[in-house]
């Protein structure tokens, strides 16, 4: 087996310099990535993006739109089980709440008290998942989801 030949120190710079100059070209847009400035980060979701998916959603299902009286009514129900909403949330959600069992501080729930709640998709999801199975002991319905939704974007 023969071994590649060795590179000089005059090419290992240029190598170096080349590998330099790439990173200070794609620095500026890391950076303006990181802060949101990009194509995909200034199209962020917002509460009324994520109620409109969650009534069309109740629409195809053959529900109607989302109801704040009705998000309202079902935020404050135990809904058969020991938990409701308002257990760790508040009856109004509009200041810091406290997990039942692990006494987490949680952030206001409606979005004029706290502007990062229903922006990022994944977190949205997975909170209604995982906050619909403790209450319900099921996943919430769209319209469900739009009900209490369309309740907290009414919070001023």
């Amino acid at each position: 087996m023969t071994r590649p030949p060795k590179l000089g120190r005059i090419v290992w710079i240029d190598l170096l310099w080349g590998v330099c100059m790439l990173w200070f070209r794609l620095l500026p847009v890391v950076i303006a990535c990181t802060l949101g400035l990009c194509a995909a980060g200034a199209m962020a979701d917002t509460p009324a993006v994520f109620l409109e998916r969650l009534n069309a959603e109740a629409r195809s299902a053959g529900e109607g739109p989302g109801n704040a009286a009705r998000g309202q009514e079902f935020f404050n129900q135990s809904h058969g089980n020991e938990w409701k909403c308002a257990s760790c949330h508040g009856a109004v959600p509009t200041g810091k709440g406290e997990h039942a069992v692990t006494h987490k501080v949680i952030d206001p729930m409606a979005p004029a008290f706290n502007p990062q709640r229903f922006t990022d998709a994944a977190k949205v999801e997975k909170w209604f998942r995982r906050n619909c199975k403790d209450v319900l002991s099921r996943e919430c319905t769209a319209r469900e989801k739009a009900d209490v939704l369309t309740w907290l974007i009414s919070l001023k």
